[in-house]
């Protein structure tokens, strides 16, 4: 059999488009002692991999030309010479794995999945990366407090979605930020927040929140940067905190845009701005998986996906992150699921 692959043809230069990218076809790799072959089922497309195309020092290195990207995926072991996993173990990598049909691993980064406790696919959003994002970053760094408000921007996205509804479990009052009617439905119909806004057709971004915010901001979750970060700090309250996750609205930039005209009430609100890498709260990954599991065991917790099938076509998904185009996680399934 052969095993297609996703590889980098070129560095992009501002937004990527398909040219940057190139499906190509390999051996199907063979386990050597201690090692275990995967055949994907699900893999995921993020934001962070924009970062990881340009060649710079940053927290994990950046992908090379010609070879195959990586990232987390969800599949089933076919043949094992490892002691620890064995043939039909589902297992999810967060790293190595993605953006190809057939790997082999180690174990290195590796867990085993139960289909029977959540959809596979689930791992790579609520109950993965996305989710574990969420629920650490809020609690340790937003201290969510019950009557507080919470403003969250690309409320709908896989991280932002899970944020609104921990926010919303810890009694607060929540207002998200998203970009087509439809996922303002879902927020209030489905996550269930008090408010959402269209930042496409609102018009005037300020006044749109500050009319769902009249008693002004507390924690302010951020995934966009640019005209939402300087809103937020117009109306965040003393002692209010930044949850700052990432800055979509920046990445494909190609010259640094300016500044929050208004960092400065950073000082004068005597304001918490804190950026993290998930990895800063690995201690937290036990109770996650607790209270999540438990949450969404209940029904307390829900999400929509955005599937995109098939290997080839991959770039599309991950593309379409940068337009907006997913409600929730963004996935590819790569096969069919035997489990």
């Amino acid at each position: 059999m052969a095993n297609r692959e996703i590889h980098l043809k070129s560095r992009p230069h501002g937004m990527p488009t398909a040219a940057n990218f190139e499906l190509v076809e390999t051996p199907v790799p063979r386990p050597g002692s201690g090692q275990f072959l995967v055949r994907n089922v699900w893999m995921s497309v993020d934001p962070y991999m924009r970062g990881r195309m340009m060649d710079r020092e940053s927290y994990v290195p950046p992908f090379q030309i010609g070879q195959p990207l990586d990232g987390g995926s969800v599949g089933q072991v076919v043949e094992s010479k490892h002691p620890g996993f064995t043939a039909g173990d589902y297992v999810c990598g967060f790293a190595g794995g993605g953006w190809r049909e057939f790997y082999v691993s180690d174990g290195t980064m590796m867990q085993k999945v139960d289909p029977k406790l959540a959809p596979l696919q689930a791992y790579l959003g609520v109950m993965g990366m996305p989710g574990m994002t969420a629920y650490t970053s809020l609690l340790r760094i937003g201290e969510p407090k019950a009557g507080e408000t919470v403003f969250v921007s690309a409320a709908a996205g896989a991280v932002g979605s899970v944020v609104c509804q921990i926010a919303k479990l810890k009694g607060c009052r929540v207002v998200g930020s998203v970009g087509s009617n439809d996922k303002v439905r879902w927020l209030l119909d489905e996550a269930g927040i008090e408010a959402a806004v269209n930042y496409r057709t609102c018009g005037d971004l300020l006044a749109a929140v500050r009319k769902e915010c009249p008693r002004g901001i507390d924690i302010y979750y951020e995934n966009v940067g640019g005209a939402h970060l300087e809103v937020a700090l117009e109306l965040m309250n003393k002692y209010g905190r930044l949850v700052m996750c990432g800055m979509i609205s920046m990445y494909n930039d190609v010259e640094p845009p300016p500044g929050p005209r208004n960092l400065v009430y950073v000082v004068g609100k005597s304001l918490k701005m804190q950026g993290f890498i998930v990895s800063d709260f690995l201690d937290m990954v036990p109770q996650f998986f607790a209270d999540m599991g438990a949450w969404v065991g209940a029904g307390k917790i829900k999400w929509r996906e955005t599937v995109v099938e098939g290997i080839e076509n991959a770039p599309q998904a991950f593309l379409g992150l940068f337009k907006g185009d997913n409600i929730g996680k963004m996935l590819v399934r790569l096969g069919p699921d035997r489990a």
